[in-house]
């Protein structure tokens, strides 16, 4: 067991270890958000993987963030600690990000136009960035047309030829140990944030004894650390990778990941040489048998492999075939997919189904009304985790992202910085949002955690509504101004603090309390489940690309608002079902509020 720490010097009435847990946690989500902002524009654009690779790719990978926690948490309950938990985490995190540095060279586009293959050139000394067939010396513009067919077009302007829709396939020529190396690097931050992100937060909740009312305070302060962190990282590390457009190239796609390592070197670092400062806090539990640390550390490493596999496999599953049917399509799912869903499947009924057995009629409502609302935080994350995928390439390719066109129009900023949105509405309206529950409450009309929830819901249906509405506007050149997507993040953002800071409470306060922990894993569990679904409709985004850029930049356009109304329109609606059926849960809930 941790210990309290005893009394004395302060940092804001908390004690003061939280200023360095406090820190160490901003430059661990620096790291990992900086990571996030690139990763999407480096699969597609570096090797040029097709849209649905990639998305199905990256909601792989930030599922397995949010499964390895689990496991994280219970080896340092019982064999680590958590202070050790989190230095692991940290350098094997940090050799990740470095990991992700030697991308080699970019991969090669090629096409191939009814069976024989072409090499594909990419003109990005312009805006358009426009794709060229090279055809015995001829370069034959490429562009997509509404149909799917693809016309190329010689330097004279006379269309040498049409391809019909299937007849040109794009494609890129990647070298397989760069690949490799890649996934490795991706396996790696996976393993170590297993250790990392549960015990962190352990470590700041021992800070303080049982009853002590500066916790939910110091719990406040510690994850304004993980917005400041991801701020600063979103607008860094892409300005190092990929620049400033039309004023500087930037230093590479390695630059941007290497501040990413540094960035999380210097959080294992504040742990590390810590000395007396954290003394007490996160200490290695006393073991029968001795120290197993080693056979742990050795054991994680060798998970690495086995995270590398699932994504190797995510990457060759074969895309649904249609008309098979929901229970075919599960079948087909791949590994990572079946392993999530049917474990997620188990808990929402197994769970119910005990606590029947083992509880009171009180209890098993209460768990119900948990798990009813788990099911719906599920959704909410899957619209909401767009962020790092489909909306990241929606501000690539259909968004001028000049900030001020009419008063400075060379400024603008990055795909990637557009990230930054979201971490800089929650550091501006948490405090004010906070307020107006606390205003509410004094007037006893502060809205349940049901309709919290259901609002978010409806907020994140909004937000892509609006996007959507943002559309009508586009220019010419089918690009939407970036005030439409930070409006987007806005809504987005008020959606996410009425649910995110409730649903730990919530689970804490309705789940029987032999089982807390497990229901704080299945609460876990359904973000994981949230973030691979959000792949999946990512991939129903997918638009064609040749040389990691779009052919019709009007399909494009066109393709990313009939998803994003549709998904905002079903948001809003199943926001709508949980705000009719909230009366019901408050009275499973039984007071709980």
């Amino acid at each position: 067991m941790a210990s309290i720490p005893a009394a004395g010097p302060l940092w804001f009435g908390h004690p003061r270890q939280l200023a360095r847990l406090f820190t160490t946690e901003a430059m661990e989500r620096f790291g990992y958000y900086g990571m996030r902002a690139l990763l999407t524009l480096y699969l597609a654009d570096h090797f040029l993987f097709s849209d649905s690779t990639t998305t199905s790719l990256y909601g792989g990978f930030t599922a397995l963030v949010y499964l390895t926690p689990l496991v994280g948490g219970l080896i340092a309950d019982r064999y680590l600690g958590s202070k050790r938990s989190v230095k692991f985490g940290a350098i094997v995190m940090a050799c990740g990000y470095l990991t992700l540095c030697f991308g080699g060279d970019a991969a090669k586009p090629f096409a191939t136009i009814d069976g024989q293959r072409y090499e594909v050139v990419v003109d990005r000394s312009t805006a358009a960035k426009q794709q060229y067939v090279v055809d015995h010396g001829k370069r034959l513009a490429i562009k997509g047309n509404d149909d799917g067919s693809v016309t190329l077009t010689g330097a004279d302007g006379v269309v040498d030829r049409t391809v019909a829709k299937g007849g040109f396939v794009p494609g890129g020529e990647r070298n397989p140990l760069y690949t490799m190396i890649m996934l490795i690097g991706l396996s790696a931050v996976t393993v170590g944030n297993g250790f990392f992100k549960p015990n962190i937060s352990t470590m700041v909740g021992s800070l303080y004894a049982n009853g002590d009312r500066r916790r939910d305070a110091g719990f406040t302060i510690f994850y304004m650390g993980i917005n400041l962190g991801s701020l600063f990282s979103q607008l860094l590390c892409p300005l190092l990778a990929v620049g400033i457009p039309g004023v500087w190239d930037g230093l590479g796609w390695w630059a941007g990941f290497g501040l990413a390592a540094i960035g999380m070197a210097v959080s294992w670092g504040l742990i590390q040489f810590a000395g007396p400062k954290m003394a007490g806090i996160g200490e290695t539990p006393v073991q029968a048998g001795g120290d197993k640390g080693i056979m742990i550390y050795v054991l994680a490493l060798l998970a690495i492999p086995l995270i590398w596999f699932l994504f190797t496999n995510l990457m060759d599953a074969p895309p649904p075939i249609k008309g098979q049917g929901i229970g075919g399509y599960i079948l087909g799912l791949p590994i990572l997919g079946k392993v999530l869903f049917f474990t997620f499947l188990a808990s929402v009924i197994g769970i119910p189904i005990w606590s029947l057995r083992a509880g009171t009629r009180q209890e098993f409502e209460m768990m119900v009304a948990a798990i009813v609302l788990i099911v719906f935080n599920v959704v909410f994350w899957t619209l909401f985790e767009q962020a790092g995928s489909s909306l990241t390439l929606f501000a690539d390719r259909n968004t001028d992202l000049r900030m001020f066109p009419s008063l400075f129009p060379n400024f603008s900023i990055t795909a990637g910085q557009t990230q930054f949105f979201n971490a800089f509405f929650i550091v501006v309206c948490a405090p004010m949002l906070a307020k107006l529950w606390v205003t509410l409450a004094k007037r006893g009309i502060e809205p349940g955690i049901p309709v919290k929830f259901g609002v978010a819901l409806i907020g994140v249906g909004a937000g892509f509504l609006l996007l959507v509405f943002g559309t009508k506007f586009a220019g010419p050149d089918f690009k939407v101004g970036i005030w439409w997507l930070a409006g987007l993040y806005l809504v987005h953002s008020l959606a996410e603090l009425c649910i995110s800071p409730v649903g730990l409470s919530m689970i804490t306060k309705l789940s029987i309390a032999r089982i807390v922990g497990m229901m704080m894993g299945v609460w876990f569990l359904s973000i994981s489940c949230a973030q691979y679904v959000a792949g999946v409709v990512a991939q129903v985004a997918s638009v064609e690309t040749v040389g990691g850029q779009v052919t019709n930049l009007k399909v494009s356009l066109d393709t990313y608002a009939g998803v994003f109304q549709t998904i905002g329109l079903i948001a809003a609606g199943i926001g709508l079902v949980l705000l009719v059926i909230s009366p019901l849960l408050k009275r499973l809930m039984h007071g709980v509020d």
